[in-house]
């Protein structure tokens, strides 16, 4: 793992990876917030690689509780970084708690982190601008 905590707003269309803004597993819960971590895949090119990112209890429309988000993804070089990561969005009362990521190749565990999503206080929140700066 290169970094994890929080990072500069994410736009999973370009191929630049955010920029890491806070080393931390403190996140507070403003909107937009953008957390999660940075691996670095080496010759394991065209592998598939799991994630999960198992949230606090993130309701859905009928407020019933969503399943962890899953998925895959496919290395796509022999030294390949990859953010896995999420950000938070109103209403941000069920994204606090504990968020477990994980990613895993061939059914083995590569890289893991939990973060917990906290009411912000004037120390936790790092005012993050769109392009990665703080203020």
């Amino acid at each position: 793992m290169r970094t994890w905590g929080i990072y500069s707003q994410w736009d999973s269309g370009s191929k630049q990876l955010p920029k890491i803004v806070q080393v931390t597993t403190r996140v507070p819960a403003e909107v937009d917030i953008e957390f999660g971590f940075v691996v670095n895949v080496k010759g394991a090119k065209n592998q598939e690689l799991e994630y999960c990112i198992d949230h606090p209890g993130i309701l859905d429309d009928a407020g019933n509780r969503r399943d962890p988000f899953r998925g895959t993804v496919y290395v796509k070089t022999n030294d390949w970084d990859f953010f896995l990561g999420d950000t938070i969005w109103n209403p941000v009362d069920d994204k606090l708690g504990e968020w477990r990521l994980t990613l895993e190749m061939n059914g083995a565990a590569i890289a893991e982190k939990s973060f917990d999503v906290v009411l912000p206080t004037n120390q936790d929140s790092p005012n993050v601008t769109p392009n990665g700066s703080t203020t």
